[in-house]
Formats: C-alpha cells, structure tokens, sequence
C-alpha cells in the first residue's frame, strides 16, 4: 500500500470516529471530499516542496493552522508545550528557586527566591551564570538554560557564578521543590494589599496565607483589603472560583453555558468570608483576563467590592485541554463565562464602578495663596480657643499603642508616587473607616 492510500486510510478511521448516526447524513459526501483534499495538498507539498519536511512537521502544521483559525485561544500543544503548560498550571516544578534573565549571552540573576536551594546556598541578585554542569552558557537561549535548571527534585547541578571582580567559583546546589509565588501581600498602613499574579493551584493556599500574615501584622486594626488583579492574564477556572468563593458568603460566583444545553454549570459560593466582611477594592486594568474577570465579575455583582481602574481585557470563554496520549494535547474553547447577574465577559469586559487611569502626579508649583487674614480691613476672628494647629509632623504614639481617642483615623500610607490607581484604592478605603469611626461617635 503507498503512503497516500494509507494516509487515506487513516483518515477514514479517524472519521469513523466522529459521533455521527448510523444513517449517512447529507453533509458526509462533502466530509470525506474535503479529507480527501487535504491528503491530496499533504502528498502535494511532501512530494514536490523545495526542501524536505518531515511529516510529522506538517501534521502538526496542518493541526495548529486549524485549531488557530477557530479563535485566539485554541490552539495544538505539541509535547514540550504540554509539558510547559503542566507546569505553569500546578505552579511547582524541580528546579534551584532563581529568577532570571539573559545579559550579554550570560545568566543574569534578577533574585533568589525565598527558602529555596539558590537563597540557601547564597545566590545573590546580580550574579552572572557562565556554566551549568561544566557546560558554557554562552550560544544558549534563556529557555534552554532554564530547562537545563528544572530537573528531578533530589538532583545535583553545579553552576559556575561570576561576582562582582571576584574570581569565578562553582556551587554545587540540589534541586528542590519549587512553588511559583503568585500571590503577595503587604500592610499599606492599616489596608491589607494583596496581589495576585496568576491562577495556578498554589493561588488559594497562597492567598490564605497571605491573609492570615497581615492580620498578624496589622495586629486586628485593618480596615480593609486591595485586592490587585491588575496584569492578571488568568489560569484555572478552579482556582478563580475558590478566591472568589473566599471572600463570598452565598450566592453564584459564575456559571459557563456551551454549544449544548445540558452542559451548562452554576458554581455557587459556600459559606465564611477570608476578610471577615471588612470593605475590599478590587483592582482591574486591561491586562486583567479571564479568571481576573470572574473574580472581579462575582465581587462586583454580589456588591462585596468596589472594581477601580481600567475596563478589563474580556476574554469571557473556556477552555478544556485535551490530551492525546502520545502527542501532546488541545485547548480547545468550549464555553462561556457568565457573571452572577449573567453578564457575558467575552469582548465586553468588566467595567469599574469607579474609572481611574494609572497616572503620575506632580505637584503644582506655586507661591503663596492670601488668605482673609490678608485683606485689608478684614474682621478679627473670634478666639474660641478652639484654633486647631496643624502639625508638620505627625505626632507621636505612646509605647504600647492607644491613646484617649477610641476612635483614631487610619494611617494613611506613604504609596510609590507611580501607582496612582492604588494610592486612589488606599484613599477610598481609608476614608470608609474615618467614615464608619466617626459614625460610631
């Protein structure tokens, strides 16, 4: 049998395949004139193309040009990229625990993350990697070096760093478990700011994490939570829902609807709420897609947040990836998302309650205003003895905290001058509680 008969041969099986009724239907003919078509363009282009192409090349070729051609987000995953993809999705793989970059054909190390076998071994930021295992760096791209990094958890690997003036040496690390961070925290003040940068399935113990260490540090005096999805581009739908879930008390979080209707779900919220139903602001931007947009959508239909920044990306579809065992898999879209109020996010997008551009602020120069004081004639003031002072500097806290007011103002944060939606997010949830403290009066 020639390669042409068998290719054909192999599609016909793989048609049988198909869910089709017994009964031939009308558009079968047309089916199988088209497979014909493509056997005939594949034996075309392998017999008579000005070099050689290996078929397996135009197999995946052919596979990846179809799956494209249905929407951005489909796609063939040979299998290195399921391979990739495994590993961004569980967020942990073998490897030394280093971020890094590529400088002048060499490693550069950006920093060494916490309690991992680099940060252990005294990898610094600034660090330039010239070997791996007595091989030179140099020629090969930031992927391949990163690949040669990952290994079997337990195994050895010996770099050779350059530091500074200093001679180069070696060090010799195992490879541990590494765990992608995507979620950090930190006090501004008295609101706790958590950033979340994607959805793997470290994401809900991160962010549980998180929490549990601000109310540590903020020692029971926050007063809310920025929740920043800015950037975000998405990850697992499990994921999304179990963040939204962890603020929510009751109610649906999202439900997906597919080219049929008995494969419609509804994921509803359980009951306890991480942030103990203080007030919350969710960031968004452009950048925030898919599992940012239904995180954002469940918040801002169940009026659990406030949504300030930017309209987010609007990428409102699923997709289920397929293995094929052997080959890799597909992603392939197979529904769409809907908020709890049954909004479609695809092509639309969240939009804030409050629009906030990211901007810089600078101050105005300028001299000094007059004031009444400096008219002429102008009345006296009454002296009330009341004539607030206003200080330069804030003033001092007795040790141990507290003071006569039971009701003090929050600390306003000193906020990187080139964040301006977060500094917007800090003001509004620090002028909540100077609102609901005074109401308390």
């Amino acid at each position: 049998m020639t390669r042409r008969f068998a290719l054909a041969a192999a599609v016909a099986a793989t048609a049988l395949l198909l869910p089709i009724s017994a009964a031939p239907q009308d558009g079968d003919a047309e089916t199988y004139r088209q497979l014909n078509l493509f056997g005939d363009v594949f034996e075309r282009v392998r017999a008579d193309y000005v070099e050689e192409v290996s078929d397996k090349d135009l197999i995946e070729a052919a596979i990846t040009g179809m799956l494209a051609s249905l929407d951005p987000h489909s796609s063939y995953l040979n299998e290195d990229s399921f391979a990739d993809m495994e590993v961004q999705t569980k967020g942990e793989f073998g490897g030394l625990g280093i971020e890094v970059t590529m400088e002048e054909g060499v490693i550069k190390v950006v920093s060494p993350i916490d309690d991992t076998p680099a940060a252990r071994a005294g990898i610094q930021p600034g660090d330039l990697i010239t070997y791996l295992d007595g091989q030179a760096v140099l020629g090969l791209s930031l992927t391949d070096a990163v690949d040669k990094m990952r290994g079997p958890v337990d195994s050895k690997i010996v770099l050779t760093i350059l530091r500074g003036d200093k001679p180069a040496f070696d060090v010799t690390l195992i490879r541990d478990v590494i765990r992608i961070q995507s979620v950090r925290g930190k006090l501004e003040g008295e609101v706790g700011y958590l950033r979340i940068t994607s959805f793997n399935e470290q994401t809900q113990p991160g962010l549980e994490s998180a929490i549990k260490k601000l109310k540590d540090e903020a020692k029971d005096k926050l007063v809310g939570y920025v929740l920043d999805l800015r950037n975000n581009p998405g990850g697992l739908l499990v994921q999304a829902v179990s963040v939204s879930d962890s603020f929510l008390d009751r109610g649906e979080i999202v439900s997906t609807r597919g080219r049929r209707a008995d494969e419609g779900q509804r994921l509803d919220a359980k009951p306890g709420d991480l942030a103990d139903g203080l007030p919350m602001v969710v960031l968004i931007n452009g950048g925030s897609a898919s599992a940012s947009e239904i995180v954002a959508g469940a918040l801002q239909d169940h009026h659990r947040a406030l949504l300030l920044g930017t309209k987010s990306f609007g990428k409102g579809s699923v997709q289920t990836i397929l293995p094929i065992p052997g080959h890799g898999a597909i992603r392939l879209t197979t529904a769409r998302y809907y908020t709890p109020s049954g909004r479609s996010i695809q092509a639309t997008g969240i939009v804030p309650d409050i629009i906030v551009e990211q901007a810089h602020v600078e101050k105005v120069a300028g001299g000094e205003r007059q004031t009444e004081a400096d008219l002429p004639g102008a009345l006296v003031g009454e002296d009330t003895g009341t004539t607030p002072t206003i200080p330069t500097t804030p003033p001092a806290q007795p040790e141990g905290g507290g003071g006569a007011d039971a009701n003090p103002a929050p600390v306003v944060p000193v906020v990187a001058e080139e964040d301006y939606q977060l500094a917007r997010a800090l003001d509004l949830l620090n002028g909540l509680a100077l609102f609901r403290a005074q109401g308390a009066n």
